[in-house]
């Protein structure tokens, strides 16, 4: 997590100093008009660098300053951070902006521990203690597909109604209240790394678990975009959304080619490398080729590097080539759990 904390008093540093303390398992950047903080512009520079880079910016001051400063800036609840503000006395944790996907709600009250304030949350659901699906989505590793469904089932859920679920994963726990497991509903949440047939619901939350990883390979000097549009086109083929997608994986002889590079950049994935020793060590029932363990030195690469990214996932999509370039898509073991 990439944390940036902006402070404008000698109080409100002590408690930027006691937070970067606390939280230094992050990337927490400190800034400040003063000697041991990183110097900025203007607030506003610092708001427009901060909302596009960082995963939570945190104002130490008046709360019509952070707001002031990052309305500019101010994009889509499924992409701003968090933004939060403390007062300089540590009283109050404000959660500001992207309370449940951006997950400001969550550190209000874990900012509130570190330094025994208030936290200050205004979000309905939050505020009633009804069940926030697009909170429980960024909870438990998964994206939500179209955030404009989410006023749909939340409405619901405050208005006392219940709202269905259909989930292509095991489930595991109490559903939430007002939840539950039939499609008989206006609205409700489909866990799925599909894009379904026909949406169960006419308000559809489409619930996405990052649990989609891909394995690669190609021949040298393999064009880019060339690479993208075949492998877009099979995830497409298959019906996997590409907001399911967790990784791109590949053999390190790859690891500097630039088409490997480019897809897990586009995609916005981490990228793993693995020896060939690593996926000869991975079992399974793999198609095997003597000339890729004679260039190599394994007999399959990219569904190898997909089983293995995926701890022996399932199989989604076993080897397949076209042109010099090859594909595998396995998925991770995940359940739904509340």
């Amino acid at each position: 997590m990439n944390i940036r904390i902006i402070s404008f008093t000698d109080r409100g540093r002590s408690v930027s100093q006691t937070l970067a303390a606390a939280l230094s398992a992050h990337t927490v950047q400190q800034y400040a008009k003063a000697d041991g903080f990183l110097p900025y512009a203007s607030v506003r520079t610092f708001a427009e660098e901060s909302m596009a880079q960082a995963d939570a910016v945190v104002f130490v001051g008046a709360a019509g300053i952070a707001v002031r400063a990052i309305a500019p800036f101010v994009r889509s609840k499924d992409t701003d951070p968090a933004v939060l503000v403390i007062d300089e006395n540590g009283n109050f944790v404000i959660s500001l902006l992207s309370g449940h996907i951006g997950g400001a709600n969550a550190w209000t009250r874990r900012l509130a521990d570190i330094v025994h304030a208030i936290p200050v949350i205004t979000t309905a659901t939050d505020g009633r203690g009804v069940f926030a699906a697009d909170s429980w989505a960024v909870q438990h590793g998964c994206a939500v597909k179209d955030i404009r469904e989410i006023q749909y089932i939340s409405g619901a859920l405050l208005r006392g109604e219940l709202v269905g679920l259909h989930s292509d994963f095991p489930i595991a726990g109490a559903l939430p209240d007002g939840v539950q497991p039939d499609t008989s509903h206006d609205c409700g949440m489909l866990i799925s790394v599909r894009e379904p047939e026909r949406p169960p619901f006419a308000h559809t939350l489409h619930v996405v678990p990052r649990v989609v990883h891909v394995g690669v390979g190609c021949k040298k000097q393999t064009d880019p975009c060339a690479l993208r549009t075949w492998t877009e086109g099979v995830l497409r083929a298959l019906r996997i959304v590409p907001q399911a997608v967790a990784s791109v994986s590949s053999i390190d002889l790859k690891r500097e080619e630039p088409a490997v590079l480019a897809l897990a950049q586009a995609w916005r994935v981490p990228m793993h490398f693995y020896s060939a020793q690593q996926l000869e060590q991975v079992t399974g029932d793999f198609p095997r080729s003597d000339f890729v363990r004679r260039i190599t030195g394994t007999d399959n690469v990219c569904q190898r590097a997909a089983a293995k990214a995926s701890e022996n996932g399932s199989c989604l999509l076993a080897k397949t080539a076209k042109d010099g370039m090859t594909v595998s898509i396995y998925a991770k073991e995940w359940r739904a759990e509340f």
